[in-house]
């Protein structure tokens, strides 16, 4: 079998990956990098032909993040008989993100913020829906190649991730016998709010495995349920004061799991019922889909839903929105890294010299965004630390509540070095991580496991496995 990244492996970009089994060419995601735009966002899909003398048959979306899912339409576009295969979950949300996507993109150029022409519009993406495959989990489905010299059979786990995420187990012959290649894709073992934890195979020859915090030891020291508590004390404060709780999140999935978390916590008597939650833009609409799904899709609880806490509209005329930040009151918008000139970022820059407000982080702030700004002004020492939140907007002294709580997607290190346990693979392959992530993973996986292969592979290198 041949490995080839089309997309950075050295970091959270346009995850890609290019699999050659016995002739059958398989994508694993087709992303675009967040921290770029145009075609500088996109994966090297000419790789395919130029260094690993292929042509890709399928691609298998494993969730819609658009880090995973963003270049989809370009995949299609440049192998016209590619078919994709996904869950019903992921379809029915790239149905929704992808034409919001083209929409946005659209605007941009219009509005001369970028030189760059979509990647592709809403209508390339009405021709290419009938190129959309869904499979239940667990259900084998046949992935053969017209070139294969064996069959190639593909099967779906829950990933735990987001709604609709999925690894998946490719079985083939290889050398006389038959070969399993598990790929984690995002996962995290534990469950969410309102997602359950990752189903993983009983094993597996060749595992590609994620390493999104393999670098990072916090998590190992705390757990979901303190996190929840914590969260709980914290907004408890911050609305008895009368302030406004800002939470940043990421429309997809994120938001999501916070506004159950929400409900849970009015029906616990945690917080008032009559505080006012105001949310905004596409993460209604994705709202819909999980509620819709609730029943069809791995749960914690299939009757909670997103829609079940009272929502109110986040108001367009600036006025009304300054009336509303005087709380009590419960902020979730996005974006999750506070971007600018994104809600969360706006909302921020009015809230963060007032003392009785808070900032409540949900994710990972990654180094370098207005997020992860805020959170290192407010550890210093003293009230009072500048931050610089956009360009032309300040510096302001950090008066108000900031804390950062871990409700990751992505399972911690040690998560990770269970499921290369229980897999008891031949070879791992590390994806998806930073530098130190993937030197942390391949150094204990190694030590714990001198045994087995451990491979880091390099962005446009064919690896043969």
């Amino acid at each position: 079998m041949k490995f080839l990244p089309l997309g950075d492996t050295d970091g959270i970009g346009a995850s890609c990956h290019y699999l050659d089994l016995n002739g059958t060419g398989l994508v694993l995601d087709a992303g675009t990098d967040p921290q770029r735009s145009g075609t500088d966002s996109l994966p090297r899909f000419n790789w395919v032909s130029e260094r690993a003398d292929g042509y890709v048959d399928h691609a298998l979306i494993t969730h819609a993040h658009h880090d995973h899912m963003g270049s989809l339409p370009v995949l299609v576009r440049r192998f016209p008989h590619v078919m994709a295969h996904m869950t019903d979950a992921t379809k029915r949300l790239l149905g929704f993100l992808l034409p919001s996507s083209a929409r946005l993109q659209q605007k941009r150029l219009d509005r001369g913020e970028t030189t760059e022409p979509p990647l592709f519009t809403e209508d390339d993406l009405d021709a290419l829906e009938h190129l959309y495959l869904t499979h239940n989990l667990e259900v084998p489905f046949d992935l053969t190649g017209p070139k294969g010299t064996s069959s190639v059979t593909g099967r779906f786990y829950t990933a735990g991730h987001i709604l609709g995420s999925a690894g998946v187990e490719f079985t083939f012959q290889e050398w006389g016998r038959e070969r399993r290649v598990f790929y984690t894709s995002d996962t995290n073992m534990d469950p969410q709010t309102i997602i359950r934890g990752g189903e993983y195979p009983d094993r597996t020859d060749v595992l590609i495995l994620e390493t999104t915090h393999g670098a990072e030891a916090a998590p190992e020291q705390t757990s979901r349920p303190e996190e929840r508590a914590r969260f709980r004390e914290t907004l408890a404060e911050v609305l008895a004061r009368g302030g406004t709780a800002l939470i940043p999140v990421f429309v997809m999935g994120r938001a999501q799991e916070i506004l159950v978390l929400l409900g849970q916590l009015k029906r616990e008597g945690a917080i008032p019922m009559d505080v006012p939650i105001y949310t905004a833009g596409s993460m209604r609409a994705i709202a819909e889909i999980y509620d819709d799904t609730r029943t069809t899709t791995p749960r914690v609880n299939p009757d909670d839903q997103v829609f079940g806490v009272e929502q109110h509209r986040v108001p367009y005329k600036a006025e009304a929105k300054r009336e509303i930040l005087d709380g009590p009151g419960i902020m979730v918008v996005s974006s999750g890294m506070m971007f600018e000139p994104t809600l969360s970022n706006i909302l921020a820059r009015r809230m963060v010299e007032n003392e009785e407000d808070g900032v409540l982080l949900v994710g990972h702030p990654a180094d370098g965004t207005p997020a992860r700004r805020l959170l290192d002004a407010a550890r210093a020492d003293g009230p009072g630390a500048p931050v610089m939140l956009a360009d032309g907007h300040g510096p302001q002294p950090v008066h108000c509540t900031v804390e950062r709580f871990r409700f990751s997607g992505h399972s911690d290190r040690q998560d990770l070095l269970s499921i290369v346990e229980r897999l008891a693979p031949e070879q791992v392959l590390l994806v998806h991580g930073d530098p130190e992530a993937r030197a942390w993973m391949a150094e204990h996986i190694e030590a714990d496991h001198p045994e087995m292969a451990v491979h880091r592979p390099d962005w446009g290198s064919v690896l043969e496995v």
